[in-house]
């Protein structure tokens, strides 16, 4: 990608906001995941991150990870196997000792112009990756997690804007909102806090890997701020809602996007 995204910001001071803490995070070798990672890091906690097969992009976050002084566990595999999920779980338990945040985060997308081009397998496959792998690791993780435990799951502002082009991804988008209000209603006895992230136009592999390179060259401008986000810009809200200056937020979501207002 030209130019690479920005998911390092050199002017981010970590102040142990999670020290000591273990995080999942799905999708962690690059774009918003790897940004999340960093900045996990450099708060104090240790990272799995778990990741579909770019091994030499696990590779670059492993070693910015490790640079941190923490440790980094990566784990290539697909989220959409629930049988992958629960092993992700259980070699984080035997590696990092503990499980404190889950972070569902990965996720396809599959521009489609005409809503009748979308087939019965990319549908199947958008589903299973971006809503049912939240279930199939939430269940997994939640069997180790304790009093105090987090998770936060990437939804979009398609999930409330809507996108023509992306209906089975805002689809599951939309769904995640669901998931992630319902969830943490079911978990709040328990002390384990559910909220979402929802960024809008950010610039990951993601984006030159779903569409042309007319629409790549705009990507943002719609945006009320103009332009499209870093993943660094978004990752401080993923270490708000895990950190304890979060604990009296869950079923919320956070609307990193450029200036849209949301309502819903």
């Amino acid at each position: 990608m030209r130019p690479r995204p920005q998911t390092d910001d050199p002017s981010y001071r970590g102040s142990a906001k999670l020290q000591n803490k273990v995080a999942i995070i799905t999708g962690g070798d690059s774009g918003i995941g790897e940004a999340v990672s960093i900045a996990f890091a450099k708060e104090g906690a240790d990272v799995s991150v778990v990741y579909l097969e770019e091994h030499e992009d696990a590779k670059s976050t492993q070693r910015r990870i490790e640079e941190l002084e923490r440790r980094c566990l990566p784990l290539a595999g697909d989220v959409s196997d629930s049988g992958f999920c629960e092993l992700a779980v259980q070699k984080t338990m035997k590696e990092l000792g503990r499980l404190d945040i889950l972070v569902n985060n990965a996720a396809v997308q599959y521009v489609q112009e005409d809503f009748l081009d979308i087939t019965n397998d990319q549908l199947e496959k958008t589903f299973r990756t971006n809503i049912f792998s939240m279930f199939y690791l939430s269940r997994a993780a939640l069997s180790r997690m304790t009093e105090g435990g987090v998770i936060i799951n990437t939804t979009s502002v398609t999930a409330y804007r809507g996108s023509p082009h992306l209906i089975d991804y805002s689809s599951t988008k939309g769904a995640i909102v669901a998931f992630t209000r319902s969830l943490a209603l079911a978990l709040i006895k328990k002390g384990i806090r559910v909220n979402a992230v929802a960024p809008g136009p950010v610039w990951t592999p993601l984006i030159p890997a779903s569409f042309s390179s007319e629409k790549v060259a705009t990507f943002g401008e719609n945006a009320p701020m103009g332009r499209e986000g870093q993943p660094f810009e978004i990752a401080p809200c993923y270490v708000f809602l895990a950190s304890r200056e979060a604990s009296y937020l869950t079923g919320q979501t956070l609307h990193p996007n450029g200036g849209w207002i949301i309502n819903g």
